[in-house]
């Protein structure tokens, strides 16, 4: 059987060579596309459902990592995931996160002897996939290493003491929103919307340096740019096409929990 694969490079004659490398060392690949941005790879990958997927951290629009995180989030929850691969010249990732799970990378400039390591782990990887109980665990464990990639992939300084107060510009105001008083914190292109039962204010942080000065019992991310205080939240729901949703208490919106962040709903 062929196994299907999918590269998202911007580079051509760096996705070229690779895909040319891939099938020297690897003759049952079968190129299924060769996407030009992380964009394009979702698309791409959703509509061909590839077996592996070879995705270049920077990439411009949207890196690889947001576009696996993406992915992860569209793909269908009864099949399995494929597996994933990323490419990256800079060695500032969680890269021992990588070694024994079904994610894997490689750096540029690639060469045969790293590339025929990655061949042959995606190789038993896919032997295992072949019962329904390996291709979740997998699943899962991909899962798991998205998370921890998402919150490992750029260091910010640890925050002095827990956050009590927001203190965000209102025309020509400082109003000062106590922690306690926040529903939710959802990112919105360079800001944080601040959400209470009542009000909406953006503040110039991001959600990864936010999460630092959060109480983690209180405050727990749900998707890559949502943060919802747990004791605001009513009740999450399965949709029909398997997506949770939150219903809080005092706002009349739903969240969506992102597949990277369900396991915090799970029943015990």
């Amino acid at each position: 059987m062929p196994i299907r694969i999918l590269i998202a490079e911007d580079e051509a004659l760096l996705a070229r060579a690779l895909a040319d490398s891939l099938q020297r060392l690897w003759p049952q690949m079968q190129l299924a596309a060769i996407a030009s941005n992380g964009i394009e790879a979702v698309t791409l990958a959703l509509a061909l459902q590839p077996d592996v997927l070879f995705f270049d951290i920077k990439m411009p629009g949207q890196s690889g990592l947001d576009a696996a995180c993406e992915l992860a989030d569209q793909w269908p929850s009864d099949q399995a995931l494929p597996l994933l691969v990323f490419v990256t010249a800079y060695d500032n990732y969680a890269i021992q996160a990588f070694e024994q799970a079904a994610v894997d990378y490689v750096l540029k400039p690639i060469n045969d002897e790293r590339l025929r390591q990655t061949i042959t782990r995606l190789q038993l990887h896919l032997q295992s996939r072949a019962t329904a109980a390996n291709a979740e665990q997998l699943s899962a464990h991909t899962m798991t290493q998205l998370r921890a990639l998402t919150l490992d992939a750029a260091p910010v300084p640890m925050a002095p003491e827990r956050l009590r107060t927001i203190r965000a510009t209102v025309g020509n105001q400082i109003r000062l929103i106590p922690i306690d008083e926040v529903i939710y914190f959802a990112a919105t292109d360079k800001y944080l919307n601040v959400v209470t039962a009542d009000s909406e204010v953006l503040i110039r942080t991001s959600l990864k340096e936010l999460l630092m000065q959060l109480d983690a019992q209180q405050f727990w991310q749900i998707h890559r740019g949502t943060i919802v205080q747990i004791k605001a939240v009513r009740s999450a729901q399965r949709e029909p096409n398997g997506k949770l949703i939150l219903n809080l208490y005092q706002r009349p919106e739903k969240l969506a929990v992102s597949r990277l962040f369900a396991h915090l709903f799970k029943p015990h």
